[in-house]
């Protein structure tokens, strides 16, 4: 007999037409970004350009701008009064210790949400059109399209027609319960409704939003479903935060491939001293080898039912890859009331190392000791951790050389990383 594992959760709220989503409407009666309203809209448009890779005469220009006109955007709809409360004003500080954990109080994010039971063992849903998906969204959080421009370089309109007669449009929305200054939505072909599960186009969308970004400091998250996704409309996250990632600044391994499966030029490293296990894909000849290496591998985990996690780092040269179990022990009686009583979802941006806290006390008393107590609670055994890597390297055409003759002399490695924020709109204060 099958067993159905459910758990008491309070969504996260990431519009503000979500709490009436379930309610009966004669008509549309707004601007929505369903089929009534979006194909005879205009919206602004970003058109990134056609090869990230490739040098351009505005690149430097170009590369700014995403970013600086993301967040004009952000806070022109923050002083419309669209979001749920003030995520600038929330308290945020790093943990001393080795890696430097980021804790944020963010007491307003888990009030006026509604309980609802929330399926933790599929991964993989059917989209259902009933519950509350982006297409409900008004046109107002909207930012920005952001498309292909098909040329070497890119370009922002304030206003230009949706193309969806042609195909759906990507759109990037603001989320109204922000964790971070700058928090977004990607949605990818939103008019399409595809469920939340990764494919090579609409990763490979993700990586060029982060290449056009060209940030350190911006980064772009996705959350399966049974790692905390909470609304099942393919979407990734993203925000600005201008300190390092703890799992940024995590120590890795790298994991030595076959000459013949390198021809993408992808590389695979393991993290060590970290307490969520995860993988790390860097490199590739072109973004879209990168893109179909770390595809291949989430395709493998949401068709096997594995919940997992997935963090894009350094302007898209860097990918983190977490399996995860939190959600299937928590439904299994399996984690302890203290950790329960926190109200921490640990989804990408808490295992990468950003944790968002609830209650004051949490806030105050957080050390690095009580983070690595959470996530290692999200990890993988070892045992389970090496099996799930053996499939998803075969799923993505990898195949290990021989460990100790190419490892050796090796040590771990540290990957750089920034030390002082671009110059950008100032965000949350970050207490050091």
């Amino acid at each position: 007999m099958e067993m159905k594992l459910t758990i008491r959760r309070v969504p996260t709220v990431v519009s503000n037409y979500q709490d009436d989503a379930d309610k009966p409407r004669a008509g549309c009666g707004r601007n929505c970004l369903g089929h009534c309203c979006l194909p005879v809209s205009k919206l602004p448009l970003y058109a990134f350009k056609a090869n990230p890779a490739k040098p351009s005469q505005e690149d430097a220009a170009s590369t700014k701008s995403l970013v600086n006109i993301l967040l004009t955007e952000w806070e022109d709809r923050m002083a419309r009064g669209l979001f749920r409360y003030d995520v600038t004003a929330c308290e945020t500080k790093v943990i001393p210790g080795n890696l430097g954990f980021v804790a944020q109080l963010n007491e307003g994010r888990h009030l006026k949400k509604r309980p609802t039971e929330f399926r933790v063992d599929r991964v993989l849903q059917p989209f259902d059109p009933a519950k509350f998906n982006f297409t409900k969204v008004g046109q107002e959080e909207v930012l920005f399209q952001f498309e292909n421009g098909a040329g070497d370089d890119s370009y922002f309109l304030n206003n230009a027609p949706v193309t969806a007669a042609d195909r759906a449009p990507n759109v990037v929305a603001i989320n109204v319960s922000p964790i971070e200054y700058g928090h977004v939505l990607l949605i990818p072909r939103v008019l399409d409704r595809l469920p939340q599960r990764i494919d090579p186009e609409s990763f490979l969308l993700a990586l060029q939003m982060a290449a056009e970004a060209a940030s350190p400091y911006f980064r772009l998250g996705y959350n399966s479903l049974g790692a905390f996704a909470t609304i099942n409309h393919l979407h990734f996250q993203a925000y600005y935060l201008s300190v390092p990632f703890p799992v940024e600044k995590a120590p890795t391994h790298k994991i030595p491939l076959s000459e013949d499966t390198m021809k993408s030029g992808v590389t695979v490293s393991k993290l060590i001293n970290y307490p969520v296990r995860g993988l790390v894909f860097e490199g590739g000849n072109t973004l879209n080898d990168l893109a179909n290496v770390v595809s291949s591998a989430c395709i493998w985990l949401q068709d096997n039912n594995v919940p997992y996690n997935v963090l894009i780092s350094d302007g898209g040269k860097r990918i983190f890859l977490f399996p995860q179990c939190y959600a299937e022990k928590q439904a299994l009686g399996e984690v302890s009331q203290e950790l329960l009583d926190t109200q921490v979802n640990p989804a990408v941006w808490e295992i990468s190392g950003h944790i968002v806290l609830k209650r004051r006390n949490d806030y105050e008393e957080a050390s690095e000791t009580s983070a690595w107590k959470l996530l290692a609670e999200v990890s993988l055994s070892e045992e389970r951790f090496e099996e799930v890597k053996a499939y998803i390297f075969t799923a993505a055409g990898l195949v290990q050389a021989d460990e100790e003759e190419a490892s050796e002399g090796e040590e771990a490695t540290y990957a750089p990383v920034p030390v002082a924020p671009l110059p950008v709109a100032e965000g949350c204060l970050v207490l050091q």
